[in-house]
């Protein structure tokens, strides 16, 4: 066990979920055969102040609120009864889930429409919200989504003068700092990123957008020198929808007969229920298991943190018509 991440909150809370399962087992055969080809891919490091072909913004305060709001609004993009995932197309290319956020919001933002501000965010509708992500389907959980940054922009505009970039200069450049660091208080401070689920009497914590607002914050500043995560080697996986499917697709998650039906037919799992919470564990639990493998077979100047393994699945799978689970929240 060679990442750090082993000794933080969010793996040691998921392990009674890996002892208990009874719907979702980790093959831990398969990640050795995985990370026996994986291991000699390149893995890029991202730098820079864009994604894609959406810029963030040009200054490093630009980007700090950009990626906090589009953070903020990462979840749900399959359209819970059809099954059919949002999408833009933008300069010719299709662009679906996340990435099509990114667009419409770099579009707004450029039509002069501020959605990083506070005050905006704290009367925003899902009404102006339906006009901003205009798709192939009308964005899911739009109400919610709208709720979301009513909350935000009004502890935004109480706290910070309006903007995600006054909170994150108040934090130390870390997840976790005694209580002081960037995710502890954002948990803290905005209940939206709290992303925990009870299981057999224990809580399982597992922050999938507080943990990905702050990757995606290093990814975009670290280059420049303005900005870096100082615990970085701490971060875990980003329990989502798209990277259970590529590691059971894999054949390192493996599902019950019960719960592959359910998946496949497009039952909804219920929040919290523990197949959902299973699921999302073991996402975590076996992208560790799978960086440290990937790891032991790299010189030391190639080492990986979770992070990179995670955008590997899921960049490569985002977009697949393979079925996933199906849960409404607004968690991922």
């Amino acid at each position: 066990m060679a990442i750090s991440a082993w000794d933080g909150p969010i793996l040691r809370s998921v392990r009674p979920v890996i002892t208990q399962s009874r719907s979702v087992r980790t093959n831990i055969d398969s990640i050795a055969t995985v990370a026996g080809w994986m291991a000699f891919e390149e893995f890029t490091f991202p730098s820079g102040a864009s994604a894609g072909p959406f810029a963030l913004g040009s200054t490093p305060d630009e980007i700090v609120d950009f990626v906090m709001l589009a953070s903020a609004l990462n979840f749900a993009f399959t359209d819970f009864k059809s099954g059919v995932k949002y999408s833009v197309e933008y300069d010719g290319t299709i662009w679906s889930d996340t990435e099509g956020m990114f667009v419409r919001i770099h579009q707004a933002v450029a039509a002069g429409t501020d959605l990083c501000d506070g005050s905006l965010m704290a009367k925003i509708t899902s009404s102006n919200l339906a006009d901003v992500f205009a798709g192939n389907i009308v964005m899911p959980m739009l109400d919610a989504r709208a709720e979301i940054l009513n909350s935000i922009g009004s502890v935004l505009e109480d706290r910070y003068e309006g903007r995600f970039h006054n909170f994150v200069a108040s934090c130390p450049p870390a997840m976790y700092d005694n209580g002081d660091g960037l995710l502890e208080r954002l948990i803290e401070e905005f209940p939206r990123f709290n992303d925990s689920s009870p299981y057999r009497g224990e809580t399982v914590q597992l922050h999938k957008l507080g943990q990905l607002a702050l990757w995606s914050l290093h990814m975009g500043l670290h280059g420049s020198g303005d900005w870096a995560l100082r615990d970085l080697t701490d971060m875990t996986a980003f329990a989502d929808y798209i990277v259970p499917v590529a590691l059971r697709l894999m054949g390192i998650l493996e599902y019950s007969p019960d719960l592959e039906q359910r998946i496949n037919s497009g039952t909804m799992i219920a929040r919290d229920s523990p197949e959902e919470v299973e699921i999302r564990a073991h996402t975590v639990y076996a992208t560790a298991l799978l960086t440290d493998a990937i790891n032991e077979l790299r010189s030391s100047d190639r080492q990986l943190v979770i992070p990179q393994v995670d955008y590997r699945l899921w960049k490569s799978y985002h977009a697949t018509t393979w079925p996933h689970h199906l849960t409404e929240t607004v968690m991922y």
